[in-house]
């Protein structure tokens, strides 16, 4: 090893940091998103607001059977790359974050959109084209009302 550690430095306690910043848009390297980092991120939506534990529960009614610390890993992992936001909470027992969504889904499908043309070139672009005209009416304006155009 190099003698570098993570975490807080000798003689430093973690409680010591008391925000946070997450990025303010999605990396580029965001890429696409797990399964179940999608799964999560609908069960946030539909809640609004929660945190980690609320969030686990509304996957179980799901049928999606996870471990706590797995939701709160995933939640964490959503945080850094600007797919949700956060804040501190007072709860019994000490703090908790309390997770909600941000509206990044133009910001994150462009930058699908532009991993498409990066990996794929115009035959990549051609072929969403054509995978696109294979939508149904309603399904296109879904699509287009969520990207606001």
């Amino acid at each position: 090893m190099n003698g570098s550690r993570s975490g807080p430095r000798h003689g430093a306690s973690a409680a010591t940091v008391k925000t946070q910043t997450a990025p303010a848009v999605p990396p580029p390297e965001v890429g696409l998103i797990g399964s179940l980092e999608a799964d999560v991120l609908s069960s946030l939506r539909l809640l609004k607001e929660a945190p980690a534990r609320d969030v686990r529960s509304a996957l179980r009614e799901r049928g999606v059977q996870v471990a706590y610390t797995t939701v709160a890993t995933i939640l964490g992992r959503l945080w850094a790359k600007g797919l949700v936001r956060r804040r501190r909470e007072t709860c019994r027992g000490g703090e908790r974050y309390v997770y909600r969504p941000v509206n990044f889904e133009r910001k994150y499908l462009r930058g699908v959109l532009q991993g498409v043309v990066s990996l794929f070139g115009p035959s990549g672009v051609v072929h969403l084209s054509e995978e696109l005209s294979k939508l149904d009416p309603a399904q296109e304006r879904e699509l287009r009302r969520r990207l606001g155009l």
